[in-house]
């Protein structure tokens, strides 16, 4: 097993004048993600796919194939956050033999996932050969829920004083 990290996209944005939820997607080449393992892919590696900071909530993730796979044998995958739910968003989405435009059954069963220390949404392959070829689109819906740093109480607001 290996975990491939080169390929991830840090999540980021904040909302004004509070925090909002925002969309983050990274596409995953499956060709790519062996070059930089440097080895062929194999069951139970793991292609690190989208970063969370720490106070996250995952709403909700999914993938969506936009290059069909092939090179492999009978694979799948998971998307979920390893060292936790490695299937809290998708569970056993078919690699071999999908086609373009095929998105995984969103599995919601944990969901939303509030992350307390910075940590990854990640691919678990699975299956006897994973494939070799092909791109996977990884999104997810997060919220940063920090404190947006105000520190004021209702009554201390200048509208009580301008009465």
């Amino acid at each position: 097993m290996a975990t491939v990290t080169t390929l991830s996209r840090a999540a980021g944005g904040r909302g004004n004048p509070g925090n909002k939820p925002y969309l983050v997607e990274v596409e995953i080449d499956l060709a790519a993600a062996a070059t930089a393992k440097g080895s062929a892919l194999a069951a139970n590696d793991v292609i690190e796919a989208i970063t969370v900071g720490a106070n996250t909530v995952v709403m909700f993730a999914g993938a969506e194939i936009t290059t069909a796979p092939s090179g492999g044998t009978g694979a799948t995958f998971d998307l979920g956050i390893t060292g936790g739910d490695v299937d809290a968003f998708v569970d056993g989405m078919t690699l071999t033999g999908a086609s373009a435009g095929d998105y995984g059954t969103l599995a919601n069963t944990a969901t939303p996932i509030l992350v307390t220390t910075s940590d990854t949404i990640d691919m678990l392959l699975l299956g006897t050969t994973p494939d070799t070829a092909g791109k996977v689109r990884v999104y997810a819906c997060l919220m940063d829920v920090d404190s947006v740093g105000s520190s004021k109480e209702a009554d201390e607001v200048d509208r009580d004083y301008l009465a």
